[in-house]
């Protein structure tokens, strides 16, 4: 009775420990996602060309965005385990090889994208009358790379510090200052009636470059929130440090990013071909399917706010060699993940249609996006499973296996079967999307044995 007794007090403080840790990654997310939902809203205003224009590199950006993540976790699990070690020097040390990757990473990234701008649309097999807005927009979107850069690799520090609400309070500015600027920007000047009372709201008129200039202004100004946060940092500040190449630490960090890195460059270019095959489908999928996938994002909040949660508390049990800790982690983790990933899955399914109304009144858009969104929505929990898994094998350095996963999952399942029902046999969105939902409950399955078989929690000998 004692035993059951202290077992229960037990799991509610770690509750408590997770919550604490989650719930400002889950904020500054839905934050995120609500400037999306609101950007694609007053962009969808302006006709379904505009939508499919912003929409029609999305996933590009997606590709470039994750493999920068991508090298961030490999400095979250370094950081978090030296930290469960109580190896703090060590910790800061990699924070400052942190600085040195941003720069080169986010240097090489501004080049890159800049120089092909006018390809991506191009190869996105984006619809010819509007490649060159898409093509502007995306170049606009990345002057501000190095920012965006420092933005997900020093927040990513940050939080494997346990510090997770410095980024969303930053993230809380950056989303707030992009809508104003949207609001300013994308619209003409123009006259506005709350009730009785009526304003003239100034505006620069300048519509899809618009809402680019206003992300990008928003970019650059976060980037250097995030930075001057982090220098400040008491626990993880790189001042002081040696920001030559420290190939120790690198080669540690790179262990673990490398196969992260692959997987999120390998499934992000599995999605900009998904998204190639949908655009070829014409603009109404290419709408649908751009604003279901906002509309989904705010869903998979719970999800990836528990994974960073996951991954850093996990990381730290694994650093102070505590075996117990990292199971009676996952045993509170899972349960708290499924269920929060249920009750979000039922509220995309019931809301699925009048949150399409919101970014579109193109009855066919509507229509389209509705069905692929109650389709997926049943997926959820399932997939919020191999989300939590992936995220405490981040924790300890252990990333080839999810890396395998997902990429035999998005190219061998996901892309293989899209082509077959769009290009082949000619079978439309939904085909697509339930490809993607395949995918889905295949990493599901997987995650799960891995899970069961218990050996990425294994501590070296």
């Amino acid at each position: 009775m004692l035993k059951h007794r202290l077992f229960k007090q037990e799991n509610k403080a770690l509750f408590g420990v997770i919550m604490a840790l989650a719930w400002p990654t889950m904020l500054e997310q839905m934050m995120q996602t609500a400037v999306q939902y609101i950007d694609t809203a007053m962009v969808g205003y302006l006709g379904t060309q505009a939508t499919a224009s912003v929409g029609a590199t999305t996933t590009v950006n997606w590709l470039l965005g994750s493999t920068i993540m991508a090298l961030g976790v490999g400095f979250l699990s370094f950081i978090a385990r030296k930290l469960g070690a109580g190896e703090e020097a060590l910790a800061k040390r990699a924070a400052a090889q942190a600085v040195l990757m941003t720069v080169l990473f986010g240097s090489a990234f501004t080049a890159l994208t800049l120089s092909l701008s006018s390809r991506v649309p191009v190869w996105m097999q984006v619809d010819p009358s509007i490649r060159e807005t898409a093509a502007a927009y995306f170049f606009i979107l990345y002057l501000p790379m190095l920012p965006r850069a420092a933005s997900i690799i020093f927040g990513t520090v940050l939080r494997a510090a346990g510090d997770t609400k410095t980024p969303m309070k930053v993230g809380v500015f950056v989303n707030l200052l992009n809508v104003v600027l949207n609001f300013l920007l994308i619209y003409p000047t123009r006259e506005i009636r709350v009730f009785s009372f009526s304003f003239t709201m100034p505006g620069a008129g300048w519509g899809v470059l618009g809402a680019a200039w206003a992300s990008a202004a928003s970019f650059l100004f976060g980037g250097v929130m995030i930075t001057v946060a982090f220098l400040r940092h008491p626990k993880i500040s790189p001042i002081g440090q040696r920001f030559l190449p420290d190939l120790a630490i690198l080669k540690e960090c790179f262990r673990v990013a490398i196969p992260s890195m692959f997987q999120r460059f390998g499934t992000s270019l599995g999605y900009v071909a998904f998204a190639s095959m949908i655009n070829s489908l014409g603009e109404i999928s290419t709408a649908a399917h751009t604003i279901a996938n906002t509309v989904e994002s705010a869903f998979y909040i719970p999800g990836y706010g528990m994974q960073t949660a996951a991954a850093t508390l996990v990381g730290n049990a694994y650093g102070a060699r505590d075996e117990k800790r990292m199971r009676d982690l996952a045993a509170t983790f899972i349960p708290i993940e499924i269920g929060l990933m249920i009750l979000s899955g039922s509220c995309l399914f019931l809301f699925a249609h009048p949150l399409m109304r919101i970014f579109s009144s193109d009855l066919q858009v509507i229509a389209l996006g509705t069905f692929v969104l109650r389709m997926v929505a049943v997926s959820e929990p399932f997939y919020g499973f191999s989300i939590i898994i992936e995220g405490m094998m981040q924790g300890v350095g252990k990333t080839k296996l999810p890396f395998l996963y997902n990429i035999l999952g998005m190219w061998g399942i996901r892309i293989v079967g899209t082509y077959l029902c769009t290009q082949m046999w000619g079978i439309g969105l939904v085909s697509a999307w339930a490809c993607m939902i395949l995918h889905n409950l295949f990493l599901f399955a997987v995650f799960l044995i891995v899970h069961l078989r218990g050996t990425w929690r294994k501590l070296p000998q």
